[in-house]
């Protein structure tokens, strides 16, 4: 005797399967990352990251418009600075005519609706290409914390709706929510970096931003002293309810897809919403794939983003953004 519950009806059409479809992609999921330099007319293509590019403030001008008329609401801003502008304590980053200053303020004045989100962290300032200051061969962690709090002040100053810390200094959501509370700047969100790995996918990120650590004498050669061991899962739940406790408002994994079982572990544990970061080698990775004829481009692409919000982000930084709302 055949079954009575044919599981099979439900997947015998379009119609059907998107009907009861259960995890579903809009443009609102989105925070789109977005590389910033200095000059005019500037577009430049990152290599290691095919039709990603970096942008002047006029491009990015352009840019966020298009962006908002795709129903694309949020950007993550990061800036390439040059290297005459790098040493140790990141002081260009507290330039209140800096170049990320003046991509939030090119942001709002362009498109003042959209949500504006700012990288903080001293690795683009940084002459050693860490997120810390650097001494006798360690990152310090309160005197780096110091540094951020003010990075967000400045960031807060300059119209930013939310400041990212992306360092994994330890009690720096504090320090960074304290300062912000004393400036008056008790609306400015804070969406924390709560459990992001010392990866080996982040190499083309680098390379956008000329961030990587530099091999010499006395400087850590990579950044596991701070960001999290890959093979670690019960630290990200710690990390993540420790930034909570300390004020962040949304927290985030980093990486995406080989992490996604940390992000329904957080999912089931916290109750604000959660971010996730499909970094950069995520995106080379396919990119360079589907150039191949290896991978149908397109369709791996939206498998990828299903399969981060179906494990309970709410919020997914990615570069696909504008490749997947025009599939939508």
């Amino acid at each position: 005797m055949y079954p009575l519950i044919r599981n099979r009806r439900l997947r015998s059409s379009d119609a059907i399967r998107h009907l009861v479809r259960e995890t579903i992609i809009t443009p609102s999921d989105f925070l789109v990352p977005l590389f910033v330099v200095e000059g005019k007319g500037v577009k430049e293509e990152i290599p290691s990251m095919p039709n990603y590019y970096r942008m002047s403030l006029d491009i990015l001008e352009k840019e966020v418009k298009e962006l908002w008329q795709m129903g694309l609401c949020a950007v993550l801003l990061f800036v390439k600075v040059d290297d005459s502008l790098k040493d140790n304590k990141g002081a260009e980053a507290l330039n209140p005519d800096g170049l990320m200053q003046r991509a939030v303020k090119t942001v709002k004045n362009a498109c003042p609706e959209l949500l504006v989100m700012t990288d903080v962290a001293l690795d683009p300032f940084s002459s050693y290409g860490h997120d810390g200051i650097v001494a006798d061969g360690v990152i310090l962690n309160d005197d780096t914390c110091e540094v951020l709090a003010e990075m967000s002040i400045s960031h807060a100053t300059a119209g930013a709706d939310f400041v990212a810390p992306s360092d994994m200094m330890d009690g720096r959501i504090l320090t960074i929510r304290e300062a912000l509370e004393e400036e008056g700047f008790q609306n400015t969100g804070i969406m924390s970096y709560s459990a992001k790995y010392a990866s080996a996918f982040y190499g083309p990120f680098r390379d956008a931003l000329d961030s990587a650590p530099v091999d010499i004498k006395n400087v850590p050669k990579d950044k596991k002293t701070y960001q999290m061991d890959a093979a670690n899962r019960f630290e990200a739940l710690k990390e993540t309810q420790q930034d909570i406790d300390e004020g962040a408002d949304i927290v985030m994994v980093k990486p995406g897809l080989c992490y996604l079982d940390i992000v329904r572990e957080i999912k089931n544990e916290v109750e604000v919403p959660v971010a996730v970061y499909q970094v950069s080698g995520e995106y080379a990775m396919l990119k360079a794939a589907a150039e191949k004829g290896w991978l149908d481009h397109d369709a791996v692409m939206m498998e990828q983003l299903i399969a981060i919000k179906r494990a309970g982000a709410n919020i997914i930084a990615s570069y696909f953004a504008k490749d997947a709302v025009k599939l939508m």
